[in-house]
This record gives C-alpha cells, structure tokens and sequence, in this order.
C-alpha cells in the first residue's frame, strides 16, 4: 500500500501571539481586560451564580476574591481575556478569552465565556465571537477551536450557530469543582474563513434585521453548509 501523507503547507508561516488590545464592530467593541475592568465587570457577574456552572472557577460572592482573580487572569498572555463593551451604554456584559494558544501550530481556541444577562442571546455578543473568530484567521491562525462541557447544550449549540464543526467528545478528559467533564470539540479551519466570513457579513448586515431588531436570516442557517459534521442537538437561532 502506497504510503499517504497530508497536505503540504505550502508557504504557511506560524503567526505570532494575538496583539489585539481593542476589537470593533457594529454592535459592540472588545477590550483587553485589564484590572481596570473588574469593578464593572463584577456588577454585571457578581451574584450570577449560573453563570459560572461549567466554569473551572467561581461563583464569586465577594467582589474582592473577584478582583483578585481579574489580576491574575490580566497578567497572563494565555489566556487572553477580552472584555465584551456594549457600546450603545459603555458598560462591560461580560468576558471571554483566546486560550491554549499554539502559534507554532496556528491553533487557537475560544474559551472562558462568561455573558452578563443584559448581552445574552444578543447581536453584541454573537458579534464579540464573530469578531474573535475573525481576528485568528485574519492574522494567520490555521484552526479555531472550541472545547466545552459535553453536557453544555447552549455551548455546543453556539459553536455549531457560529460555523464550528463537531468533531466528537473526549471522554473523562479532565474533571472541575469535583465533577468529571467529558469534553465536547468544535473547530473551524482556514479552509471554512472564506464561506465563514460571507456568512457573518450577510448575518451583520443591518438589512438583515427588522424594525424591531429580529433576524430575518438565521446565522445557523447561512453557516450550515460550512460545518462538516453536525451535532445530535438542534441549533437554533434565538437572537
């Protein structure tokens, strides 16, 4: 049998670490989270105990053990958090991250997503993901991946919204707050950008909103046939 072997890099070149310290859209600006952002960041979080359920860390019930892990996580080139700024009122919805960044691979993964109530199911936030999704490729990242708790249904139903493909759970592959996580994987690859990108131009287009701000094509419908492989659940579009 003749050997096979993948398919050449051609003139490929690893990227460097994410630079970004400010992303912005149409609906909603990220910034690099600093400690500057804590205290705001804590009146949207703080006391929104479900937010964290598949988080490693938190719930936080004292705004200083929150700061203090804001330090932390601020000093820290990976992860990589970013603040999500709803610009119409200047205040912080929440906060997500590049982490387990591999330049020398060119992968990339999204993670670490803690959405305020006030941003959920929102163009802000699907535009935050749009955004970071975006910034990877655009500078040279082969790979976007997005790993959560296979129990996590609104997770693996985002990912697969956004363009991801499922590609299986790895079981028992680590365990938090004294539970076992099997981990759910989703990714897209440089190949997807293109179709990916058309995709979220058409679905950010202010034409594809009605007077009352509802979509009027689903972004899980015009990412569909990016996906290569389809989770059992059902995505549905709520924004």
């Amino acid at each position: 049998m003749e050997k096979q072997f993948g398919m050449p890099l051609g003139d490929w070149q690893p990227p460097g670490m994410p630079q970004a310290g400010q992303m912005q859209g149409h609906y909603v600006q990220l910034e690099r989270m600093t400690v500057d952002h804590a205290h705001a960041l804590y009146r949207t979080l703080g006391g929104q105990d479900g937010l964290w359920d598949y988080m490693a860390v938190g719930p936080f019930h004292a705004e200083a053990g929150f700061i203090r892990w804001v330090t932390e996580q601020a000093a820290l080139s990976d992860p990589m958090f970013f603040v999500v700024i709803d610009p119409r009122t200047g205040q912080a919805g929440g906060l997500l991250s590049y982490m387990r960044i591999a330049p020398a691979m060119g992968v990339i993964e999204i993670g670490s997503i803690v959405i305020g109530p006030e941003l959920q199911r929102s163009r802000a936030t699907t535009e935050a993901f749009l955004l970071m999704i975006g910034y990877a490729f655009e500078n040279g990242y082969r790979r976007v991946e997005w790993k959560c708790d296979a129990l996590n249904l609104p997770s693996r139903n985002a990912a697969q919204r956004l363009g991801l493909s499922y590609e299986g759970v790895f079981r028992q592959a680590i365990h938090y707050k004294g539970r076992n996580r099997d981990t759910a994987w989703f990714a897209a690859i440089d190949q997807d950008w293109p179709a990916l990108r058309e995709a979220y131009r058409a679905w950010l287009s202010p034409t594809n909103f009605d007077a009352d701000g509802r979509q009027i094509e689903r972004l899980s419908d015009l990412t569909r046939l990016v996906r290569v492989s389809h989770d059992p659940e059902l995505v549905q579009d709520v924004v």
